[in-house]
């Protein structure tokens, strides 16, 4: 199965909060995305394993996804090893990404750093020969996408580049508000978070709005790289 992005979230929401918008808007152009959780968030403060996968279903509707699965990784303890690796080798392998997307490289909850390193890891690994992985009892071939990009989160990390995503800014915070359990509640009764407060739940917007001012359109989102963007002309430049 062939996929031309897959992206990659260290916990259901991840994706939607850092690159919801790119996703969609890549799906309207008429690529096939895909979403691979590592785990089902289940130490967050608020919500459960079950409320979670609910809201990503209904996330994944809302951005139009091709597929999503979760690994099932431990929330907060899963490391970047060889058995972590192979997992997402196989992934790799059976959906065959050019681009992956993958957390930032450094944030506040230690799981997005790792989160990020493993997969970066792993898409380098999994394009070599003698790494042999199996799924469904098939034989796997090497795969190795020809870009990995890494969307931001909670800091405010410089971007290398930016996605121009104004005509989707909209179905973004669908996706996002699908996650009831997780953000700004007025009626909620759970204790609060970092991220469950209205201030944070406002600051997606705003960072969007703001990262589209610095490049002349209405919202963007940002991603970092880990080698140069090559360009046939400097007409290709916006």
């Amino acid at each position: 199965m062939k996929l031309d992005i897959l992206a990659f979230g260290a916990h259901p929401d991840d994706i939607e909060l850092g690159a919801g918008g790119t996703i969609a808007k890549a799906i309207a152009e008429g690529k096939k995305v895909g979403v691979i959780d590592l785990t089902q968030g289940e130490l967050g403060t608020r919500g459960t394993a079950e409320t979670r996968k609910a809201e990503a279903e209904n996330a994944s509707k809302i951005l139009g996804l091709f597929v999503r699965e979760n690994l099932g990784f431990a929330d907060g303890f899963f490391t970047n090893d060889r058995k972590h690796q192979l997992e997402i080798i196989k992934m790799l392998r059976k959906y065959k990404p050019d681009i992956v997307l993958c957390n930032a490289i450094e944030d506040r909850h230690i799981d997005h750093g790792k989160g990020s390193k493993l997969v970066s890891d792993a898409c380098f690994l999994s394009g070599l020969i003698k790494i042999e992985t199996a799924l469904g009892g098939y034989s796997q071939e090497q795969w190795r996408p020809k870009h990995v990009y890494h969307y931001i989160q909670w800091k405010n990390l410089e971007p290398d580049f930016v996605v121009d995503i104004s005509n989707f800014i909209e179905i973004k915070q669908k996706a996002v508000d699908a996650y009831q359990t997780q953000f700004f509640n007025k009626d909620s009764k759970e204790p609060e978070t970092p991220i469950t407060s209205k201030t944070f739940l406002e600051s997606i917007n705003y960072r969007a709005r703001d990262l589209g001012r610095l490049v002349g359109v209405d919202y963007a989102e940002g991603f970092t790289v880990e080698r140069y963007i090559a360009v046939d002309s400097l007409f290709d430049l916006k």
